[in-house]
């Protein structure tokens, strides 16, 4: 990996290098939103450009993440990783909405396909595939968060109980998204909640105190030694470069994808829920791993927990404002039926991953239950839509997600109460931290 090379400067060098092909196919084509694969460039090329310069940038803003531990609570600087991680998502979606705002009412399911589609990815491939892979590294690494045990896939990642605030924030927002569609729409008073309760965890983990960090290596440590003003001017260009990059190239990533997926039969909406949003989540997807391989397995997960309540709060909030703006007026952003069991697929899918870490801990075989029931579902759904027709493929896709719902909840359910004192101590936790951060900052 980057990380590897001899200097931090090579390897910080090297992550430069894998943008400048997207940099000049960006400048060539006169800016953002003018690259388009299949008009002036092919879409294997727009995928292995665009694909570079991603994941160089996914290094250069995992080592300003980690670089600003030094100065900021790590929760905080985790929290503006991951939505620099995630912006890509925003930009498709606000997209959608905009269109939405126009009169398109396919634009609107479009925009909450897409974003019900990112947030299941996060958790079914990326909350297991990362645990999965961490388990898998400590077999030859020395990962203190990962603890072997005995029995059938017992093995396990051990979060830090700092992580408290994320996960009882996430599942308060969890509950309120099953109450969404029944407005009909994401609405001004969904905006108000969802966007408030993003604001109210950003003032908890900002007033956190600034703990001796893990000692770092490689390029963070190499930054972390310049003088406070150079390394925040620093941390500040890793932000800003790796955003500009990560922002303006995953559209054409995705468009690239899903252009070869046609030349393949896969169908148009399908890639816009799943194919689309796993080349939006993928700059995420890297850092973690990244932050995994060096042993972090913690912060990789808070990272991992952190992008899901930001696009689970303010992702999901947002949609209202772009649609409104859009429309000229304050509305809600319509959807019909079929994107409302999206929803609660999703809310449920994130109870069953909460109730799992309301000890602090997943394990394998928690790993390969959300990994399975996942894969399966996505996989039923496809065989669904090319092998029966409208309108009988959107009902029995509809039947598909009500019956995984009604499973993904009755685990959580079982879950949380077996583990109630576990979540008890969670809550008064995430109770403390918030009056102590409200109180600080009234001071």
């Amino acid at each position: 990996m980057l990380s590897r090379l001899r200097h931090p400067l090579a390897a910080v060098s090297v992550a430069l290098l894998l943008t400048v092909p997207w940099i000049g196919f960006f400048i060539t084509y006169g800016g953002y939103g003018t690259v388009h694969p299949g008009e002036n460039i092919t879409p294997i090329t727009a995928v292995l450009v665009a694909g570079l310069a991603i994941l160089g940038a996914a290094f250069l803003l995992a080592w300003a993440a980690e670089t600003a531990e030094k100065d900021v609570p790590q929760a905080f600087a985790i929290a503006v990783l991951a939505v620099l991680a995630v912006a890509p998502e925003y930009a498709v979606d606000a997209l959608y909405a905009w269109e939405a705002g126009t009169g398109s009412t396919q634009a609107a399911n479009l925009a909450v396909a897409n974003m019900t589609g990112a947030n299941r990815i996060l958790i079914g491939l990326g909350w297991s595939g990362i645990a999965l892979f961490t388990i898998y590294r400590a077999k030859r690494t020395a990962d203190p968060a990962v603890e072997q045990r005995s029995g059938f896939l017992a093995d396990a990642v051990t979060l830090d109980r700092g992580i408290s605030t994320e996960i009882t924030f996430l599942l308060v927002a969890t509950v309120f998204a099953f109450f969404v569609p029944f407005n009909g729409g994401i609405g001004p008073i969904d905006t108000v909640l969802l966007v408030g309760l993003f604001l109210l965890y950003l003032l908890v983990v900002i007033r956190g105190d600034v703990d001796e960090s893990e000692e770092h290596v490689g390029v963070p440590a190499y930054f972390q030694q310049y003088p406070k003003a150079q390394r925040i001017a620093v941390i500040l260009f890793g932000f800003a470069f790796s955003g500009a990059i990560i922002f303006t190239a995953v559209h054409p990533f995705a468009e690239g994808l899903e252009q070869l997926g046609l030349q393949y039969g896969i169908p148009e909406f399908f890639m816009i829920q799943w194919l689309a949003p796993l080349a939006s989540e993928s700059p995420e997807l890297i850092v973690v791993a990244y932050l995994v391989n060096k042993s972090r397995s913690t912060a990789g997960f808070n990272a991992l927990i952190s992008s899901k309540l930001n696009q689970w709060t303010l992702l999901i909030g947002t949609l209202a404002v772009v649609y409104s703006i859009s429309a000229g007026a304050i509305g809600t952003l319509p959807f019909d039926s079929k994107q409302a069991a999206e929803i609660w697929i999703t809310a449920a899918q994130s109870f069953f991953a909460i109730a799992i870490l309301t000890n602090f801990e997943i394990s394998t075989r928690e790993a390969i239950a959300l990994l399975v029931l996942f894969a399966t579902q996505v996989l039923a759904e496809f065989y669904v839509i090319q092998t029966v027709t409208e309108p009988a493929a959107t009902n029995v896709s509809m039947l598909i997600l009500y019956i995984y719902t009604a499973v993904y909840v009755a685990l959580g359910v079982g879950l949380f109460l077996r583990r109630r004192e576990s979540v008890q101590g969670l809550i008064k936790r995430t109770v403390s931290n918030t009056r102590s951060a409200i109180g600080a900052s009234s001071k």
